[in-house]
């Protein structure tokens, strides 16, 4: 069979298909609108097999208030690919007959030679003709695996993550492995895999172990001198059958059973892991200039659930007056963090304890800020959150009572884990926590008030209660 290719000339003006298709999936962050797009670069992999063509199309999308660079990969295929139906971009007819073009995620060939680019040595990518470039780093070269599956994860909606399932060349299952594939674009390096790929580097257990990555560069007119890098896609670990802590703590809470002790552990373990990235990570004490910018971030982001929400117009000058007081106190030293820290980024391994993911940091602030060292009271203050959250969810149940004492245990027993394994007394800094988490509250009423107005009540009564709280 000839290997089906689409001229990158006439695929180079994006069709119309492919903009129509880009509008419906959950990654494209301007699904109200009409794509606007334009083909800013391409990266290629070669089919083994050499059957099937395999193009990553970098498209700048100009229909929003900024412009955003979506990663599309795409494959292209002579023939229909079994059981491909719902992947299917559009079928282009050309000259030489039929070219079927899907989302390449989803197709095996495109799979097998992306992790292969992650782990063997002697993968590398196709030629571009314009100049973009894509490179596989290695961090477990294991060349005698073989993939026998490979299944695209459903739900998520910034990224597109593959799950491998592998055996040796013996036959013996290997260790799965999940891709997370890049979907938007940035200058700059990914946190999630920097800061991953050094703590497995590093022998962490509390984390995935690292497999590999893909980094590149190409034109990016959105960039001063129009040329960016940055990471592409990321290879870990994958544990399967094993659930996230917030699925732990809610059947925790609606059982009535205590969570004193997994909580305590999980402070034990987000300290532990505070810790190994203040040795992997620059560190550095707090300036003022890094205090002002902070608790100037507060109030903006005060600002903007105040407008949005309100009926918290009332509380303007308490909230205004915690983050006063916090702009007074004493802070720690910054350094790297997690960044966005809640109960779904927690995985139970059975045998293994708590396990962390997703280094990426808070998705609405700029790649950039997101690997500056930040203060490890703000994970801190995301995890109590969270434990609030849990309670939130059962407030018109018959638990509510009961989830509210959950929370409150579970709250004190993550505080005294992480002071037991850190050293840092969190209660001697209630001040300066208060503001942090009176920040992630602010944040959540907001996002709350724009996709889920039944979930609002939850942000609004912490933010009550933390901007009155007796000092």
């Amino acid at each position: 069979m000839s290997v089906p290719t689409v001229s990158l000339d006439n695929y180079s003006d994006v069709r119309p298909e492919l903009a129509d298709w880009m509008r419906e999936q959950r990654w494209y962050a301007s699904s109200e609108q009409s794509p606007a797009l334009t083909r800013v670069g391409v990266w290629t992999l070669v089919d083994h097999k050499h059957q099937v063509g395999l193009e990553t199309h970098l498209l700048l999308d100009e229909s929003g208030p900024a412009p955003v660079l979506y990663q599309v990969p795409l494959s292209f295929r002579s023939a229909p690919l079994l059981g491909g139906e719902r992947a299917l971009v559009e079928r282009v007819d050309g000259p030489s007959g039929a070219v079927y073009v899907y989302d390449a995620p989803h197709d095996p060939a495109f799979t097998r030679a992306l992790l292969a680019l992650m782990i063997d040595d002697e993968a590398v990518a196709g030629e571009s003709p314009d100049g973009t470039e894509a490179a596989g780093h290695h961090a477990l070269t294991s060349p005698e695996i073989r993939v026998t599956d490979s299944r695209v994860l459903r739900g998520e909606q910034s990224n597109t993550s593959i799950i491998f399932d592998l055996v040796h060349l013996n036959g013996k299952p290997a260790q799965p492995v999940i891709c997370k594939l890049f979907r938007v674009l940035s200058d700059g390096q990914n946190p999630d895999v920097v800061v991953q790929s050094a703590l497995s580097d590093a022998g962490s257990r509390l984390v995935p172990r690292a497999v590999g990555s893909v980094s590149g560069s190409w034109n990016d007119p959105r960039v001063d001198g129009g040329r960016a890098s940055g990471h592409l896609a990321f290879a870990q670990e994958f544990i399967p059958e094993v659930e996230d802590a917030w699925r732990v703590a809610l059947r925790s809470a609606e059982a009535g059973e205590s969570f004193e002790q997994l909580a305590r552990a999980l402070g034990e373990a987000t300290a532990q892991v505070h810790t190994e990235l203040a040795r992997l990570f620059p560190v550095h004490e707090a300036s003022a200039s890094d205090r002002d910018a902070i608790v100037a971030s507060f109030r903006d982001r005060a600002a903007q659930a105040l407008a949005e929400v309100p009926s918290l117009a009332s509380q303007a000058s308490a909230v205004d007056a915690v983050f006063a007081a916090a702009a007074e106190a004493s802070w720690p030293a910054f350094q790297r963090i997690h960044g966005d820290y809640h109960l779904g980024q927690v995985l139970a391994v059975p045998g293994r304890g708590w396990v962390l993911l997703d280094f990426e940091g808070e998705p609405l602030r700029p790649l950039a800020e997101r690997s500056e060292p930040d203060v490890t009271l703000r994970d801190v203050a995301g995890m109590l959150r969270s434990f609030d959250y849990v309670a939130g969810t059962l407030a018109q149940s018959d638990h509510a009572e009961a989830a509210r004492a959950w929370a409150h245990e579970a709250r004190d027993a993550f505080i005294d884990g992480y002071v037991s394994r850190s050293g840092l007394d969190l209660r001697a800094q209630r001040v300066l926590l208060d503001a942090f988490e009176l920040d992630k509250a602010l944040y959540e009423v907001s996002y709350e008030a724009r996709n889920r107005p039944d979930w609002v009540s939850i942000p609004v009564d912490a933010i009550e209660r933390l901007a009155n709280r007796p000092r």
